[in-house]
């Protein structure tokens, strides 16, 4: 089922999977800041983790952001960001599980939700790349 949007003379289709990249970005975004408060109370650890909780939920709010979008163009700007967002944020569990502060079984759970995350959020920005532009 596609919900469809009006912005005044621009309308455009939100599918399931819109909603579903929303739910699980804004659950992967309380994951993030129960790591970062693993991270900063544990193990001590400032700098990292505060870009890791910066990025880790901007995507949530990127995807959030991109239903009231004003556009086509603002819409996949909106998922654009919370794609580069994700995409950092992978950097950021890599360079702490290299550092040991996050152990395997901690990076290999948040990574996998991050990468499925890239996954979606690549597969709607494709999507609404290739679909035809409406008058």
């Amino acid at each position: 089922m596609l919900i469809c949007h009006q912005l005044s003379t621009f309308t455009f289709h939100l599918s399931p999977m819109h909603s579903i990249i929303q739910q699980k970005s804004r659950d992967f975004a309380i994951r993030i800041i129960g790591c970062y408060k693993f991270l900063t109370e544990q193990k001590h650890e400032k700098v990292m983790s505060k870009q890791f909780l910066r990025c880790g939920t901007s995507i949530g709010a990127n995807t959030r952001e991109s239903k009231n979008a004003q556009s086509r163009m603002d819409f996949m700007s909106k998922l654009s960001i919370a794609l580069k967002e994700a995409d950092e944020t992978e950097y950021w569990l890599d360079l702490l599980h290299e550092t040991k502060y996050l152990d395997d079984k901690q990076f290999s759970s948040l990574n996998s939700d991050c990468v499925e995350l890239i996954k979606m959020l690549t597969s709607i920005i494709k999507s609404i790349k290739e679909e035809p532009k409406r008058k």
